[in-house]
């Protein structure tokens, strides 16, 4: 009987190096907890859900954000169709993440307006919208007709949030696939802190956006990460029994890649 060889758990952590993609990384982490939280039963994930919504919203209106996302996906769709020709890359995989790429960029493009702007003219989710961030305010004597709504069978609150929901997902489809092929550019590298220190020049004539760090989680250790476009910086603390962080000075691995 073989014995059974169990990788330790580990935990990914990432860094933007521009405020665009520390957005997409917004947009992505909220919608991810949107999805799961409508996906669930119960009246308080659904409250929650709404919520993160109006989160998400918040973050993906900004005024330029469906123009940089339409932007990238064009500048993703010429690179790769430098690629043709190429006996290296294989024309139908090719063929197939050029699509995908059509697909959000159309999908996107016909939404008229910022995003999440049709939701704006329902004057009940408004209501919630202002009483949800006043702590408390979403009471049964504040606004009982939510609490009426809290009430309806899991199922019809379902159908109605992943129809609101419907107002921001093609624009976090887009951005999903745009961070994906983001992290398919890093290569990783297995890397030492001494001291718990980690520093390392970057290349010259090469822009970085995303710095991705691998760190194993039975080492108790937590990566505090700085960086710009010349240098990236890790120190590595651990948190005490005091509730703060300290400084780890021993020597550590973990793995990092650098996404361009």
């Amino acid at each position: 009987m073989q014995p059974v060889v169990t990788k330790p758990l580990s935990i990914l952590y990432e860094y933007p190096f521009n405020e665009r993609v520390r957005t997409y990384l917004r947009v992505e982490h909220l919608f991810r907890r949107l999805m799961t939280l409508v996906n669930r039963d119960d009246a308080l994930d659904h409250h929650f859900a709404l919520h993160t919504l109006f989160e998400t919203i918040d973050v993906a209106s900004r005024a330029d954000m469906k123009a940089d996302v339409l932007k990238d996906l064009e500048k993703q769709k010429q690179l790769l169709n430098s690629y043709r020709g190429n006996p290296a890359i294989s024309e139908p995989v090719l063929d197939q993440v050029i699509a995908q790429i059509e697909l959000h960029y159309s999908s996107l493009s016909h939404l008229l307006g910022k995003t999440g702007h049709t939701l704006t003219e329902n004057e009940w989710l408004m209501g919630i919208r202002s009483r949800i961030v006043i702590p408390g305010g979403t009471c049964s004597f504040d606004v009982p007709t939510y609490f009426d709504w809290q009430h309806q069978a899991a199922e019809d609150r379902r159908k109605m949030l992943t129809e609101w929901c419907s107002t921001v997902k093609p624009l976090a489809d887009a951005i999903a696939m745009l961070l994906q092929m983001l992290r398919d550019s890093g290569i990783t590298q297995r890397v030492v802190a001494i001291g718990g220190h980690f520093q390392q020049t970057l290349p010259q004539g090469r822009t970085f956006q995303l710095l991705r760090l691998k760190m194993d989680q039975s080492l108790g250790l937590i990566p505090e990460i700085s960086g710009n476009r010349l240098m990236v910086s890790v120190r590595l603390v651990r948190m005490g029994a005091d509730g703060r962080s300290h400084s780890h000075v021993e020597n550590s691995s973990f793995e990092l890649a650098l996404c361009s």
